[in-house]
Parts: C-alpha cells; sequence; structure tokens
C-alpha cells in the first residue's frame, strides 16, 4: 500500500479506536495444579480473554475443537461463546463461577485450582471478562471473528507481552489504585487485539473492514466520523474520495452494505448511545453534538434506529442499586 494511503487509513483506525470502551470488566487470576479444567459459560454481549503467562493449557470450544495454548499465548473470544480451559481432554470442569475466590478488588479475584499434587502452580492464567463497547465502529463488533488466538510474542501484536506482564504484575502486586491501571491497561489490550485483526484480516475482508482499507472510501469515512453532526450529503462524501457521487455512493453501498446517509444516521445513533449511557450527556448536548435542530427531532431519529427513546435508553442502562 503507498504511503500517503497508509497514512489515511491509519488515520481512520486512529480515529475509530478512540471511542472504544471496556464496560463490566471482572478479572481472575488463576493458579493451577497439575490437572485444572475451567468450565466459562456462554455471555451473549461480552468478551472473553485469557492470557496464559506459566505453564500450558487447551483450550476447547463447545463444538469439541480443542487448540494448545503455552505461555505467551492468549485468547479473545469476542462473542462470549461458552468455552473450557483445561490441563488435558479428560481432567474434569467445573464451572468457574462455582470456585471460590480470594478477593483481591472490587473486580479482581485470585483463584486456586487442581493444587492438591503440587504447591507451586503448574500453569498460571490470567482471565477476563467484559461488555466490549465499540463505539462508533460497533459494526466491527459482527464481523469480527467468534475466537481469535493470539500469540502475544509475534509480530502481529508488538508491545503486547510487556502490557499483559504488567497487569500480571499489578494483580499480583495489589498496590493502591491497580484496578484503575489494570482498566485503562485493558483498554490498550483490547484495541491492540482489534488492531492487529483489521491489520491481517485481508482474505475474508468485508463490510468496514475492507472499507478500513480502501483508500477510495477511508477518506469519507474519516471526515463522517470526525465530524458526525454535520449536515452531509452523498456530494460532499465523494469530494473526500476524489470520485464523482455515482459512483462513491454505489461503492460504498456494495462495500459498507447500506447506502452512505443511511450510515450518517446509524453513526449517530450509536455515538448517542454512548454518550446517553456511558457519558452520562444530557440529551439536549447530545442532539447538538449531532447537528440536530431540536431535542424532539433527535429523539424521533433515536426511536427510530434503535427502537426506544433516549430517556429509556438512559434508564435501561443504569445499574441496580443494591
Amino acid at each position: 500500500m503507498p504511503a500517503d494511503q497508509f497514512a489515511l487509513s491509519s488515520d481512520l483506525i486512529n480515529e475509530l479506536l478512540r471511542g472504544m470502551r471496556l464496560r463490566g470488566v471482572e478479572y481472575r487470576r488463576i493458579q493451577a495444579g497439575p490437572t485444572f479444567g475451567l468450565g466459562f459459560a456462554e455471555k451473549p454481549g461480552h468478551a472473553w480473554f485469557h492470557f496464559i503467562a506459566v505453564g500450558n493449557a487447551l483450550l476447547r470450544m463447545e463444538d469439541g475443537t480443542t487448540y494448545a495454548l503455552s505461555a505467551g499465548n492468549a485468547v479473545f473470544i469476542s462473542h462470549g461463546a461458552a468455552h473450557q480451559v483445561l490441563s488435558h481432554p479428560d481432567a474434569p470442569v467445573l464451572d468457574i463461577d462455582r470456585l471460590d475466590g480470594a478477593p483481591l478488588g472490587d473486580t479482581i479475584s485470585a483463584v486456586e485450582t487442581g493444587a492438591d499434587a503440587s504447591p507451586t502452580p503448574s500453569t498460571i492464567l490470567f482471565s477476563a471478562c467484559m461488555e466490549f463497547e465499540l463505539g462508533s465502529i460497533h459494526g466491527l463488533g459482527k464481523l469480527m471473528p467468534g475466537l481469535m488466538l493470539i500469540d502475544a510474542g509475534g509480530q502481529r501484536y508488538p508491545g503486547l507481552v510487556p502490557i499483559l506482564t504488567t497487569m500480571e504484575r499489578e494483580v499480583s502486586a495489589a498496590r493502591v489504585g491497580f484496578a484503575g491501571i489494570l482498566a485503562r491497561l485493558a483498554d490498550v489490550v483490547a484495541a491492540m487485539v482489534v488492531r492487529g485483526w483489521v491489520e491481517c484480516a485481508c482474505g475474508n475482508a468485508s463490510g468496514l473492514v475492507a472499507a478500513l482499507r480502501d483508500p477510495r472510501l477511508a477518506g469519507a469515512l474519516l471526515a463522517l466520523h470526525q465530524q458526525p453532526g454535520r449536515d452531509w450529503t452523498v456530494a460532499q462524501l465523494a469530494e473526500h474520495c476524489n470520485t464523482s457521487r455515482s459512483v462513491f455512493a454505489e461503492r460504498f453501498q456494495v462495500t459498507i452494505g447500506m447506502a452512505p446517509l443511511r450510515y450518517v444516521t446509524e453513526l449517530r445513533m450509536r455515538l448517542a448511545s454512548q454518550w446517553l449511557t456511558l457519558e452520562r450527556l444530557p440529551i439536549e448536548e447530545v442532539a447538538q453534538r449531532l447537528g440536530y435542530t431540536s431535542q424532539a427531532a433527535f429523539s424521533r431519529a433515536f426511536k427510530r434506529i434503535t427502537g426506544k427513546t433516549p430517556g429509556l435508553s438512559r434508564k435501561v442502562s443504569q445499574p441496580a442499586v443494591t
């Protein structure tokens, strides 16, 4: 790819990754003996992440497919599918939620299993479950594979091992404020995983992934994501790609799977959902940011796309008071 085209696509990926967030992250530092089996139930709307810090393990998916993991390997299960992590295929499996964990903080616990035969853990596993909020790149979530096997030391993920090692040290040391540091490091890890996938998913690129690597569309997408509140026309977007209106509209429809202005509306509503539920911005401010002349006009558009009013969307997202 020519340098100027790469720079343009890189700017777009930077813009998209800024809006990505993790919510409700729960961490476990698991120390396991020679024989262990851990079951992780299906969690729709969530993602599982496992990092093998020490030792070896097998990953077994619900369909019976198994993968060998060793120290330095990580697994990202983007759609929350059920799976197991075992010492060997015949190891008895225990539901991870039924194992007692020693709390290390509000969202972090230490779990020991299969340690009867040896006081020294054979495998140390760093595990996390989270809600994967992609913000303006929500469309990427549907395209991501359900399972990504990650060689943290490989060329696709440079710098990932030091971050994961730092997370492990933070959990082990349990210094003041370590939960906040973990949350920020987890955001970085997730962003690096998404970036590595976007860069290397060349063989089966489709939809938004293909557009990210298409300089004829990347310019328009970058402009949209930087100025979502502008009153865009198809002709204006085509100018960013140095192409005609008709050629741009057809290419956008074929690659993304929807018309340009439909994409603009859905982008605005994804951003609105994030600003309302995560950043707790007032509805009037969200409407103004997205270029709507009135709160009523914004509310109608929001309900048409999401099926809920902005106010109801905010209430549904609030955590229950206990």
